[in-house]
């Protein structure tokens, strides 16, 4: 058995057996809270309450300027939010864990959440249409309804999915514990240098942190479609193989040459046997040019019977032997 630092890399011989988190009540205790802190944020917004105004007086603050000496730095940090780099990082690592488990349900899952992500918050961007920091128009203003797409924020919400997702499918407690910490610190970051650069409202990070939230609690509701797809794509990838593996037999046309059962040396044939040649059915002999006639190919049931002794067929009188003399003939005339 290894024991050394690289058997880890190697594929395990079986799939091991690790069961999806189920949605327990206490985990429906907390889907639920979540959703109420989510609607009472989109209230807050939407009347122009102290959170509206708390939102006015960080962005006339202006962090970007108190601090600037950490601006470079942040400006990279808040990669970690970013949809495009982020999934291309955790679909890798996701992607070995698939290969290494046999099983697809990683991939499926990360797939499923960026799928439910971009259409719950998408579809709020859209419908609240909320103007950013940089873009308002009016102080004390919502800037609701003005054809933004800042509200949830995208980069906090993205950065609680794709990094969540890895203490999701932790495969010990211990896993989880210590993912569900790294998942937290990051996305708490992404969110705050969001508002630090000026992109973002703080209730936009507010509301973001809970839509990521939601998406990971509901998950386990998910995991019935998520098995259903791995095992279609598995049976496919079956099938697939399965015709891969058949040999596909080759159709003989009518009058074709046929393929004959191998015979032992000597046996049924002879050096002088024409070879056949395919002739379609109902054709005939052509005649060759200059007026002579093609000979017909001989068939093999019109032949003679070839054995040790000789041939069967009794001598002709006009025949002889070959290699022999042939009999005087009378002249005629004088």
């Amino acid at each position: 058995m290894r024991t050394d630092i690289f058997a880890r890399l190697d594929r395990e011989p079986e799939p091991p057996k690790i069961e999806p988190p189920r949605m327990s009540r206490h985990r429906i205790a907390l889907f639920g809270g979540t959703l109420a802190f989510y609607l009472a944020i989109v209230f807050a917004v939407l009347i122009g309450s102290w959170l509206v105004t708390l939102d006015w007086k960080v962005m006339l603050f202006r962090p970007y300027q108190q601090w600037p000496g950490i601006h470079a730095f942040l400006d990279y940090y808040v990669v970690l939010g970013q949809r495009g780099p982020t999934a291309v990082m955790v679909a890798c690592w996701l992607g070995w864990r698939s290969w290494r488990q046999h099983t697809l349900r990683p991939l499926l899952t990360l797939g499923a959440s960026l799928l439910l992500l971009n259409l719950t918050v998408g579809a709020v961007k859209l419908g609240l249409g909320r103007l950013g920091p940089h873009y308002a128009t009016q102080i004390g203003s919502a800037e609701l309804f003005a054809g933004g797409d800042i509200f949830p924020s995208g980069h906090t919400a993205n950065a609680v999915v794709t990094w969540g997702i890895l203490a999701y499918l932790a495969t010990t407690p211990r896993a989880r514990r210590y993912l569900s910490a790294v998942s937290a610190v990051v996305s708490l970051g992404v969110g705050l240098t969001t508002v630090y650069l000026g992109t973002h409202w703080l209730s936009d990070v507010l509301l973001g942190w809970t839509a990521g939230l939601l998406i990971l609690l509901g998950l386990p509701w998910v995991e019935p479609l998520i098995t259903r797809a791995e095992d279609w794509i598995f049976a496919v990838r079956e099938q697939w193989r399965a015709r891969g593996r058949a040999v596909p037999s080759m159709p003989v046309a009518v009058g074709g040459p046929r393929t004959l059962p191998p015979q032992p040396d000597g046996v049924g044939a002879t050096d002088e046997d024409p070879v056949l040649e395919p002739v379609s059915a109902g054709s005939r002999p052509a005649a060759a040019a200059g007026g002579t006639r093609q000979r017909a190919h001989t068939l093999r049931s019109e032949r003679t019977p070839i054995t040790p002794a000789g041939s069967r067929r009794p001598p002709h009188a006009d025949r002889t032997a070959r290699g022999g003399t042939s009999p005087a003939r009378p002249l005629s005339g004088g």
